[in-house]
């Protein structure tokens, strides 16, 4: 039998990398697989890993470590229909939680081995998948400035990340964007300034204990929360909040449910958060909601 693909992000997981991967063979040897374990340095490794593997046949592939790596690897794996393993082995694992996919290492292998397969959507902003969220203004930009911080000064994650949202509220940016929703063309009257722009897999739960979460990923839309308008000091909240991917949360947000939606603004080029991944797009930035395109491997 084709032993199934397990991509790891050689830069996460419990321990050293070699011994991770050697580790994870046991693991699903134990449970009747064999595994073919990649250690991949960056997102382009793991995308290569992923094609190499659906091209030989294998009959799941496996993404171990945050969301970032989950995405990359996910990217691949859209419309092939061939079942998607998750190894939560990040900080915050938003897509995985929100699937009921189990955190601690040894059951996660379970459930690859055990699961059944669910079809799940995925975002899509101007050809770039998203399985959590895509934002615009103040995230994207503390996520720069927190990398910054990172190689330039050599600071942690989130002494850096504190700077950042420091560093932001001084700035205190603010987006002029229009919104079409689905086809109604009126929707170009939408004109919002705004600092923050959220874009969901989903509807987002916005009160009772799971907060922030998402009750399911099968429902066919993105879910839009735009910001009204805060002062310094709301901004600063939000900026606390994106950092723990929990801005969905927050109450002082315009929310609108759509398939498909454009956003445009006057500059040429912005910067746009993917699952904790920035990039610079050139707008107008066109989302839409992808039903069923990824079969991922969920709890019985």
């Amino acid at each position: 039998m084709t032993p199934i693909a397990v991509i790891i992000n050689a830069g996460a997981g419990l321990g050293h990398a070699p011994e991770l991967a050697g580790q994870l063979r046991a693991s699903f040897a134990r449970h009747g697989l064999g595994a073919e374990v990649t250690l991949a340095h960056g997102g382009a490794e793991m995308i290569g890993a992923a094609r190499a593997a659906l091209a030989r046949g294998a009959p799941i592939v496996v993404a171990g470590g945050g969301d970032g790596t989950i995405n990359a690897v996910a990217s691949v794996m859209v419309d092939t229909k061939v079942a998607f393993g998750v190894l939560p082995l990040g900080t915050l694992n938003h897509f995985a939680k929100d699937l009921g996919i189990p955190l601690a290492l040894e059951a996660a292998v379970r459930n690859v081995a055990e699961g059944r397969r669910a079809s799940v959507d995925v975002g899509e902003v101007n050809g770039r998948i998203f399985l959590n969220n895509s934002s615009l203004g103040l995230y994207p930009d503390m996520v720069r400035d927190r990398v910054k911080q990172q190689t330039r000064l050599g600071r942690g994650k989130w002494p850096a990340a504190l700077w950042a949202s420091l560093s932001v509220l001084r700035r205190y940016p603010f987006l002029s964007v229009r919104l079409a929703v689905d086809d109604d063309e009126a929707g170009l009257a939408r004109a919002r300034r705004t600092p923050f722009v959220f874009i969901g897999n989903n509807a987002y739960t916005m009160q009772g204990f799971d907060i922030g979460a998402r009750s399911r990923l099968d429902g066919g839309t993105l879910s839009l929360y735009v910001a009204q308008h805060p002062g310094r000091l709301a901004l600063l909240r939000f900026a606390v909040l994106a950092l723990f991917g929990r801005l969905a949360q927050e109450r002082d947000f315009d929310v609108l449910l759509a398939e498909k939606m454009a956003i445009t603004t006057h500059r040429k080029r912005l910067r746009v958060a993917t699952d904790g991944e920035v990039t610079v797009m050139a707008t107008p930035l066109r989302y839409r909601i992808r039903p069923g395109a990824l079969t991922v491997v969920v709890p019985a």
